[in-house]
């Protein structure tokens, strides 16, 4: 379920690496092995890459959001290499409030799996799992007070496919980027001891893994909801993949379609009290989203920094379906990120 007719894809793909260096473009379905091992850095003056620099190079990001009726979960786990950090918070809809846990870890005190079909994840009160490209989630934890405790599987409609993309980054390096929205939700989710029904439940998730630059930004938008009688997910980012490739997907029903790129227009300075535009210039989405809450963090140890911004809001608008007719969203909750980053 795949709009393979007008997107070139490069099919199935079991090693991300052939011949030390990294296959580019956009896959068909998940790539089972990163190749780390097999890939060959080099430094900026061609050189080989020495063994701290291959370690310390490489970053990993997991992300999973769920939204219910009446709260958006947010879970990341990371792992910079210097050390590893994740947070968990749960937006309650109805009172505009964001629950929120976050930690640092040194490392070998956490574990993130270098594989997005078939690995597992952990982190403080967090594991994530990954089997056959199924992607499940465990949490046991208390946030601002509030218990929250899940167990988690995330499913896809049948045919439908994940984002898999890969691209060049900075001098020598390299982006591998998997991301899959509007899953449905089994399992149980307890908040405040209180069972949370998931017949409406939906789910998506995000590995990034790769050689990033050393300093990079990036703004994000994710969205997974009922719209009519249509599950729709949407993911739109701007920043990491800056090559000529775009990591920009709709989903709708399961059928999967690649987008162009997507500007995003806001003040930093009002971005939590303002309203941002999301356009394309193929005139393939028109959104404004408007912010309810956000959850921030800033971190300056001088030679690593992180100034992190995710919001937690609705989105108006529309985006072009397959067909091109276009598909109208009214106040659909959803999240926003923006991000600067040296690692």
């Amino acid at each position: 379920m795949t709009n393979s007719a007008t997107f070139k894809t490069l099919g199935i793909q079991d090693c991300l690496m052939a011949a030390g260096r990294p296959c580019f473009g956009h896959f068909d379905g998940p790539v089972a092995s990163l190749g780390l091992d097999d890939f060959i850095l080099m430094n900026d003056m061609d050189k080989p890459a020495s063994r701290l620099q291959r370690h310390f190079g490489y970053k990993q990001f997991e992300f999973i959001a769920v939204n219910t009726p009446n709260y958006l979960i947010g879970i990341a786990l990371a792992d910079i290499r210097y050390l590893g950090s994740g947070f968990c918070y749960v937006y309650d809809v109805s009172k505009k409030r964001v629950y929120e846990k976050h930690w640092i870890r040194p490392p070998g005190s956490f574990s993130l799996g270098p594989s997005p079909v078939s690995a597992s994840s952990s982190m403080a009160g967090v594991s994530i799992h990954r089997r056959d490209g199924r992607w499940s989630v465990a949490l046991d934890l208390v946030l601002d007070t509030l218990p929250l405790k899940a167990e988690l599987q995330l499913d896809a409609m049948p045919l439908s496919l994940p984002m898999a993309l890969c691209s060049p980054t900075g001098y020598s390096g390299w982006t591998y980027t998997q991301k899959h929205n509007a899953l449905s939700v089994k399992g149980s989710l307890y908040i405040n001891h209180e069972p949370q029904p998931l017949g409406r439940a939906l789910a998506g998730y995000d590995f990034s893994a790769g050689y990033m630059r050393r300093e990079t930004s990036w703004r994000w938008a994710s969205i997974n909801a009922h719209v009519g009688n249509s599950l729709l997910g949407l993911n739109i980012a701007a920043g990491v993949n800056e090559t000529g490739s775009s990591e920009n997907v709709l989903w709708l029903d399961g059928v999967r379609k690649h987008l162009g790129p997507v500007h995003f227009e806001f003040d930093r300075s009002q971005a939590e009290h303002g309203r941002w535009r999301l356009w394309s210039e193929r005139d393939e989405l028109e959104l404004e989203f408007t912010p309810q809450a956000c959850r921030s963090e800033r971190l300056n140890l001088i030679l690593l920094k992180s100034n992190f911004r995710q919001y937690q809001g609705h989105f108006s608008g529309w985006v072009r379906d397959v067909e091109g007719g276009k598909v109208h969203l009214d106040r659909v909750l959803g999240l926003t990120e923006d991000h600067f980053a040296k690692w």
